[in-house]
């Protein structure tokens, strides 16, 4: 125990290297506070309180050691028996809520919803024991941008469950854990910056963190505040509560003691709470613009209240907006399918390519890059039949129509870190790969591929890209037996590039710059060097990374898809001038299916020919960065395609 202790404080003070803190804040000392502001009893016992305000009426929340009651000055209009910890509430509309409480005997979840005008106005939702750890704290958070509603459970010894209880309105049958979080150990508290999307979790003396509270979000954090002597945390947190502005308002148990925290983890006022010994509950009445804070403790003692003043609400700063995000309302699609994990957690699969079966959709092939060592093949029921172990591939793409052998065969490229070269494979009527050699290139650090078929000398090409943001096309020939590559033609972007797609009808390749945008280029080998910026990085519709590129047509109409890594979104533009931007759309959770969403996507494909039941129209496959549910290897997931038609069609 004495050395879990001591690796906490040295992650602390390696943390604190890189911020500032209490060495640059000031604070009046708590004796000059004033007399004002200092707490004062009001007539409720109760272990957690919460004053509130549905349809023009005041209603007081709480729970004693007898259960949950719901009072309207002083009558007594709704209980639920009970030996409950952590009441915490959601207003869902403007005159009902979504009530949450742990019950400590049994470690099961109430959910109830409040409806005061309705006849029995406190219905029971549901009541799920928790298996997963015991929980010390609740917290509600309602993302619109994403349409989930969902609620964490933070449990002391070390992690967190995110369970989604509603999805574009729609309350499921059985909440789900769609993201597990590891916290630091003796977590005692947690609450949600809705409007910024950021999750506070207490470490219980030390420190203060700051998390992203979307389910698909980085896992990354920040730190808030931290314990003396390099900050101005003093007791064990229990409790914590957001403010309109983005600040912070922590509740120590022993001395009873309330802090306020600027956006920024600066020190705005320490309150002493006298009259209770222990102090365990905090709830925020807001009124206008001004609030008033409720403190309780688990003694059941006269509720403390505390006049909060004016609370300007303001913009969040950066540090609380998790990164590249917008809260624009966005369209969200389900996938439908997923492939089986990559054996390896961290940082592995990179760019799939769908392999058409000749005569029979449904045995077609989805090819993925394993960025560790080689090549995964997965059919269409998401089950990985075949590895090639050939060493680190990054991008893969696939043509039609190469003799290999003697024997007609398609063939797949993919880009070799290993040795800077093109790795080629072969692959027959069956759908099984062949390793058919190599194809050295110059390149010094070679990245991104794509493959182009010329319609007009039915000539195999790959373009291949290096991190300085040099292009490089080759040839693909055969003499009947073996392949070879030569090189034809090279190209430049400004800076390093990694996604390409190539249009094989109209002779057209167009590139991703990473950081900038996308670049059209002409495809044919003997055609011009120069290209054209044709879309740009804009922070919102498109953010960097830009990263998978794919074409889809559909009748008239050729589309291209993007990753939109920066947001975890995907553009569909039109694939001809002036290349307008038609749908930003999000892959979502299937509660039904049990699959998660995508983010941080680095490649992807299209087909709107059929992959078989399910798929009859095609469908989109996005890299899976961060593969939730259960937490494990990346993966691909399976997007139909008539689902993003019917977007394109609104």
């Amino acid at each position: 125990m004495l050395a879990n202790k001591t690796m906490f404080k040295l992650s602390i003070f390696s943390v604190l290297l890189g911020v500032t803190l209490s060495a640059c804040q000031q604070v009046t000392e708590e004796s000059t506070v004033s007399a004002s502001l200092a707490p004062q009893a009001i007539t409720v016992h109760a272990s957690h309180f919460h004053s509130m305000q549905l349809a023009g009426t005041d209603y007081q929340l709480l729970t004693t050691s007898q259960g949950l009651e719901i009072r309207q000055a002083e009558r007594l209009i709704a209980n639920h028996s009970g030996h409950f910890i952590r009441l915490t509430l959601h207003t869902l509309t403007p005159d009902t809520a979504l009530l949450a409480a742990m019950d400590a005997n049994s470690n099961s979840l109430y959910l109830w919803h409040f409806m005061p005008k309705q006849q029995s106005p406190l219905q029971l939702m549901r009541q799920q024991l928790i298996t997963s750890r015991v929980v010390d704290d609740l917290c509600f958070y309602h993302s619109n941008e994403n349409q989930q509603l969902s609620v964490f459970l933070l449990g002391g010894r070390g992690g967190a469950d995110q369970l989604l209880l509603q999805q574009q309105q729609q309350w499921l049958e059985q909440p789900l854990v769609i993201r597990e979080l590891n916290v630091p150990y003796d977590s005692t508290a947690c609450a949600v910056d809705q409007t910024a999307g950021a999750l506070y979790i207490a470490e219980g003396d030390r420190a203060i963190w700051r998390y992203q509270a979307e389910p698909e979000a980085d896992e990354g954090r920040s730190l808030l505040q931290v314990q003396q002597p390099f900050g101005q945390l003093q007791g064990e947190v229990k409790a914590l509560q957001l403010l309109p502005d983005g600040s912070v308002l922590a509740l120590e148990e022993e001395p009873a003691r309330l802090l306020h925290l600027s956006q920024d983890g600066q020190l705005v006022s320490a309150v002493n709470v006298p009259a209770l010994a222990e102090a365990s509950g905090l709830s925020v009445q807001l009124q206008r613009n001004s609030g008033t804070a409720f403190i309780s403790s688990e003694a059941a003692k006269a509720v403390q209240q505390l006049n909060l003043g004016a609370i300007p609400v303001s913009q969040p700063v950066s540090q609380s907006t998790p990164q590249h995000r917008n809260n624009a309302t966005m369209v969200q699609l389900m996938p439908t399918l997923q492939t089986e994990a990559a054996s390896q957690r961290g940082d592995v699969m990179d760019d799939p390519a769908v392999w058409h079966h000749p005569s029979m959709p449904a045995l077609s092939l989805i090819l993925a890059t394993d960025k560790r060592a080689g090549l995964n093949v997965y059919n269409m029921q998401g089950k990985d039949v075949q590895q090639l172990p050939v060493g680190r591939l990054n991008n893969v793409d696939v043509r039609y129509g190469l003799t290999w052998q003697g024997i007609p065969h398609d063939i797949a490229t993919a880009s070799l870190r290993d040795d800077n070269s093109l790795q080629l494979f072969a692959i027959d009527n069956n759908g099984q790969l062949h390793n058919a050699g190599k194809v050295l290139t110059s390149m010094n650090d070679i990245y991104g591929l794509c493959m182009y078929q010329s319609v007009k000398s039915g000539q195999h090409y790959v373009f291949v890209n290096d991190k300085s943001g040099l292009i490089e096309q080759y040839r693909i020939d055969t003499d009947g037996n073996t392949w070879r590559g030569t090189l034809v033609r090279s190209l430049t972007v400004p800076s390093q590039p990694e996604g390409c797609v190539a249009d094989d009808k109209n002779g057209v390749l167009f590139v991703g710059e990473e950081d900038v945008g996308i670049w059209r280029f002409a495809a044919e080998a003997d055609a011009a060097t120069n290209g054209d910026s044709i879309i740009l990085v804009d922070g919102t519709t498109l953010v960097d990374d830009v990263e998978g590129l794919a074409l889809a047509q559909d009748g008239d109409n050729q589309y291209l898809v993007v990753s939109s890594q920066g947001n975890d979104s995907y553009v569909i533009y039109d694939a001809v001038a002036p290349y307008a931007a038609l749908l930003r759309f999000r892959v979502t959770t299937n509660p039904t299916l049990g699959i998660d969403g995508s983010s941080e996507t680095d490649g992807l494909d299209v087909t709107t020919r059929s992959l078989g039941p399910g798929f009859e129209q095609g469908a989109l496959i996005v890299q899976d960065g961060r593969n939730r549910m259960p937490e494990q290897g990346q993966n691909l997931k399976l997007v139909q395609w008539q689902a993003i038609l019917q977007q394109l069609s609104q």
